[in-house]
């Protein structure tokens, strides 16, 4: 799925919160891939496996509630499984739609809130798998937040892969773009 996401995305491309590199040795085409990543032990990871990938990537400690670029500054960003992390989803969304090309792609892979039952249990998991997840929070209505940050949906799929925490599923992923592209 990750060479799916990322293995075609050309340009400079920016990777939100990318943890441990799982990514980079998927980028192909890329001329320049930033990873940002504010967790010291996860930078250092992603410098182990900077050598994984074919393509020149930049190691940044940068948040996504603040990224330190120019506005309209990536031709793509990136996000798998983060945003359930962050603090403040919608300081982040307007960052990526901020650094963005009004021709970008923001490409995504995130777990999301369930509906029924199985949404009211992340609901009342949340609290305490946020203390033991690494600040995850299962129970994000991550699609709404990104169409509310100027993003529009123009793919989307919706799995369960196995093996996976029952509360953490459903994934989405897919492609935005910004409200104003023009095609």
């Amino acid at each position: 799925m990750r060479d799916h996401l990322v293995g075609n995305l050309s340009g400079q491309v920016l990777e939100i919160g990318a943890g441990t590199g799982a990514n980079l040795a998927h980028y192909r085409e890329a001329e320049r891939v930033v990873v940002a990543e504010p967790d010291p032990a996860m930078r250092q990871r992603l410098r182990r496996r900077k050598r994984e990938a074919s393509v020149p990537v930049e190691i940044s400690s940068a948040c996504g509630e603040e990224l330190p670029y120019p506005d309209a500054s990536f031709d793509a960003v990136v996000s798998t499984l983060v945003l359930c992390s962050v603090d403040d989803l919608n300081r982040t969304l307007a960052e990526v739609r901020r650094v963005l090309r009004l021709t970008g792609t923001f490409v995504f892979c995130e777990h999301v809130r369930d509906t029924g039952m199985r949404g009211r249990i992340q609901d009342l998991l949340t609290p305490l798998w946020r203390r033991i997840g690494a600040g995850c929070r299962p129970n994000r209505r991550t699609q709404a937040a990104i169409e509310q940050a100027d993003l529009v949906v123009h793919h989307i799929e919706t799995i369960a892969p196995h093996p996976n925490l029952p509360f953490t599923v459903p994934i989405i992923h897919g492609v935005a773009m910004p409200v104003d592209h023009q095609h």
